[in-house]
């Protein structure tokens, strides 16, 4: 019987350590790519226009001032909080610093036509793209959304967050101040 007992209370031991072990090998792993990801220059692929024109990445331009880039849906809604909230300071933000937003729309097919009159009915001051081949989010590697990169005056990567809780568009803001000081971005 004891032996029986020891055999069961060890299978679960056994098992919750093979997911402990896994976990420190791959903790390594997601550091190095975050590592990776900051100061790589930021991909050049097609997007299109909210009118279907296309636009190269390589496009973006701010006279050597930062770069927001916000990957988003329709459907999302903690997109829609983030990129509202960032509206509504964009002019005060742009004032102080000169940072450009830039949201680049990953609906899919059947929802993209409905991009441009969300985006009108919201009112967002920013440049909107469509990424219709998930081209560049296929490039960036995201896998969830929102998903906001900073970008310094060479176009490369200095920060990046997925997700959004209300107050994070401040964090973001005090990133913006930092880099368009010159000062670099430590994450």
């Amino acid at each position: 019987m004891f032996i029986s007992v020891f055999l069961v209370l060890q299978d679960p031991i056994q098992h919750n350590m093979k997911y402990i072990i896994t976990l420190l090998l791959l903790i390594p792993t997601l550091s190095y790519s975050q590592a990776k990801e900051k100061g790589r220059d930021f991909p050049i692929t097609q997007l299109k226009t909210l009118d279907g024109q296309t636009i190269s990445t390589s496009d973006f331009q701010n006279d050597g001032k930062p770069i927001i880039v916000s990957f988003w849906a329709t459907w999302c809604k903690p997109c829609v909080n983030e990129l509202t909230n960032m509206a509504e300071v964009y002019d005060e933000w742009k004032e102080k610093t000169g940072v450009k937003i830039i949201a680049i729309s990953i609906d899919d097919a059947r929802n993209m036509t409905k991009v441009a009159p969300f985006v009108n009915g919201k009112g967002w001051d920013y440049e909107v793209y469509l990424d219709p081949n998930s081209d560049l989010k296929r490039a960036l590697n995201i896998n969830l959304i929102p998903h906001t990169f900073l970008l310094n005056a060479d176009k490369q990567i200095v920060w990046q967050h997925n997700s959004y809780t209300e107050g994070d568009e401040l964090k973001l803001f005090e990133l913006v101040k930092q880099l368009s000081e010159g000062k670099t971005i430590a994450e």
